[in-house]
């Protein structure tokens, strides 16, 4: 069965670009390749060997995929006309570093890069994965010029999946049968919204056993939530990198702003007034279209939940003041 992506008569003249050639980068590029995610596909780097590398192993297999069109290099023209540009470009994190120790560095690097991108493909949306993302999503959003939409980052969308897979291997269900999220800063400051968590409709707190006895403790969330802050730390410390899942999640989100699929996913976007919130870039529920963030939404927390967002706007607002944004 076709995707319902690949399907969609607005992919038709789509382009995705991918900016970075590194393990995350080439994931993205990978997953959007195998899903038919965009007509077609470019991956730039200033690395004139390795993006020209990547992109031969990537064509080399369009035979079996839908996408047949694969282009890069490292002249910047390669994104020209993109419809969607996706930012992996940066320093690494390293092993024991924060994503916030990041911002300086990669703050400077969006400084040149995002103007230079738009100058290519002016009508793209930007789709930030570089670390901090919520800090950079702000500079990109600054640099750029462009309306507040046009300016995302995948946020918490892989911190939610992480969640929802914790979840379903904790009370062994499918994993479609959870609804759960994080919200907030994608880094140490995010956190789950329990208050409204559930397995099949059943809120997660009443969720029980085959004996009647309730699954989840507080302990028992608290220690899948810490788990699910800290996934990435444990991952690269293992292989160096996380790339698969965020090259999985970021293909789907590239094909839910081109084939307009009005999903709402936690995206973390510049907001205004957000429960009083503004200025900062977080993730919260968002309905995402061709125009990049169509809408945020609201959503029900709890007092503590309320006092974690504000926590999360707090750690970014302190590092956007520290790099002079």
């Amino acid at each position: 069965m076709t995707s319902p992506s690949v399907e969609n008569a607005n992919l038709a003249n789509s382009k995705l670009s991918v900016v970075g050639a590194g393990s995350v980068g080439t994931s993205i590029a990978y997953a959007a390749l195998i899903r038919g995610s965009a007509r077609q596909i470019a991956l730039y780097d200033i690395d004139t060997k390795k993006v020209e590398a990547e992109v031969h192993d990537l064509a080399h297999g369009t035979q079996f995929t839908p996408t047949s069109v694969v282009t890069g290099g490292s002249d910047i023209s390669v994104v020209k006309d993109s419809s969607v540009i996706i930012i992996t470009a940066g320093a690494r994190q390293k092993p024991g570093q924060t994503r916030l120790d990041l911002a300086g560095v990669n703050a400077g690097i969006m400084t040149k890069l995002v103007p230079d991108l738009l100058e290519q493909a002016p009508n793209a949306v930007l789709v930030l994965v570089t670390n901090p993302c919520d800090v950079l999503t702000v500079v990109a959003h600054k640099v750029s010029g462009l309306p507040v939409n046009r300016v995302l980052s995948t946020g918490t969308l892989l911190d939610t999946s992480r969640l929802r897979w914790a979840i379903a291997q904790w009370a062994g269900v499918a994993l479609s049968n959870v609804h759960a999220a994080m919200f907030g800063e994608h880094g140490d400051t995010e956190f789950p919204i329990w208050s409204s968590a559930s397995i099949a409709q059943i809120p997660i707190r009443e969720w029980t056993d085959a004996n009647g006895k309730r699954s989840f403790s507080e302990e028992g969330l608290a220690q899948i939530a810490h788990d699910t802050v800290h996934a990435a730390y444990s991952i690269i410390e293992g292989k160096g990198a996380t790339n698969y899942a965020i090259g999985l999640a970021g293909a789907r989100l590239v094909e839910a702003i081109l084939g307009d699929q009005r999903k709402i996913w936690p995206l973390s976007s510049v907001l205004t007034n957000y429960r009083g919130v503004s200025g900062v870039a977080l993730s919260v529920p968002s309905l995402v279209g061709p125009s990049g963030i169509q809408r945020t939404f609201e959503f029900p927390m709890d007092a503590h939940e309320i006092g974690m967002l504000n926590k999360s706007a707090a750690a970014i607002r302190a590092t956007l003041n520290a790099i002079g944004f």
